[in-house]
């Protein structure tokens, strides 16, 4: 035998021992794929559409193994769509929309808060002083939503008659519109809208709704949880994984947020003026009327049934949504 046959067969002896070894090894784990996820959110400037493009941009739903695609609808659609099942999954979900969903037998749950309670109601006509001052006028208000309701109860507790306010339907987006032209005698709105319409109009008021005492004395504390992210219960069932994956989202959004306000903000509203967006950075910081709070519904069940008792209170609920509307499992 040659010496190079002799390598050659060498060498045929080694891949074919290497070969065998292959076959004993086990193949690599294949990379788990995102989980496609579809939530359904209010438009900007709600509150709803406040996290989905920071989580888009910093990837963060990535970061935990899904893959959500945000979807806007104004607030009749949205809440059609969600109650439906459409869509399984609430971005913009308030906590009286989903006590409304229990009374019609949609069985929904409340997963986690995002942001505490802000709501205001703002004018520029001099003869408007206080809330019981707009019975007889125009108030331009998004009336589906839960933040009209509970300014409906603040406003009644202040001693107004809301059934004289003529109430002018519109969508959130148009709320700023409305107010910078004038063309109603008032208008309520919560953030960011309140923020950029300060920004554009600085010399509009804002009416006294008396909130942290009202509340403190209806409640007993001063948390008011408002809107955060709800599913259908039988998606929660089906993916009880995808639950926690999807609040650790949230929450990165919102340390983001916190942690970096200037980037948010051009990412939040890409299209605004530098004023706007200093005015959004304003917000982030103080967080005072933003209210962002990104907990989840177990741990803060108490303050969830005084908004619902808000909304039986002013006959938006007609009874006491179940507690299996509330995520009771721990969150972290």
């Amino acid at each position: 035998m040659t010496r190079l046959s002799a390598v050659l067969r060498a060498t045929g002896f080694v891949l074919a021992a290497l070969a065998g070894l292959a076959l004993t090894l086990p193949a690599p784990a294949a990379a788990q794929a995102p989980a496609k996820i579809r939530i359904v959110v209010f438009g900007f400037p709600s509150l709803g559409a406040f996290m989905p493009p920071v989580i888009k941009a910093k990837k963060l739903d990535a970061a935990n193994g899904l893959d959500i695609t945000f979807e806007a609808r104004p607030p009749t659609a949205y809440t059609t769509q969600f109650n439906s099942g459409e869509f399984k999954i609430g971005g913009s979900a308030a906590l009286l929309t989903i006590g409304v969903a229990d009374a019609r037998g949609v069985k929904v749950k409340y997963l986690f808060n995002l942001f505490d309670f802000w709501g205001g109601v703002v004018t520029a006509r001099p003869g408007i002083k206080s809330v019981k001052d707009l019975e007889g006028k125009e108030l331009a208000a998004a009336r589906a939503t839960t933040n009209f309701q509970m300014f409906e109860f603040f406003a009644k507790k202040l001693g107004a008659d809301t059934s004289k306010i003529k109430v002018v339907n519109t969508a959130p987006p148009g709320l700023v519109g409305y107010a910078v032209a004038d063309r109603a005698d008032a208008v309520q709105l919560w953030e960011p809208a309140y923020t950029l319409l300060k920004a554009k109009k600085p010399d509009i008021r804002l009416l006294d709704l008396s909130m942290d005492k009202t509340w403190k004395s209806f409640a007993g504390g001063a948390q008011i949880p408002y809107l955060g992210v709800a599913a259908h219960t039988d998606w929660i069932e089906q993916n009880p994984a995808l639950v926690a994956k999807l609040y650790a989202t949230y929450k990165a959004a919102g340390e983001y947020i916190v942690k970096h306000p200037e980037e948010s903000a051009a990412i939040i509203a890409p299209k605004a003026t530098a004023a706007d967006k200093a005015a959004l950075v304003s917000l982030i910081k103080s967080n005072d009327r933003l209210g962002m709070n990104v907990v989840g519904a177990g741990a803060i069940v108490k303050q969830i049934e005084a908004v619902y008792k808000a909304g039986i209170d002013v006959g938006y609920l007609k009874a006491m949504p179940s507690k299996d509307t509330i995520y009771n499992k721990p969150l972290k």
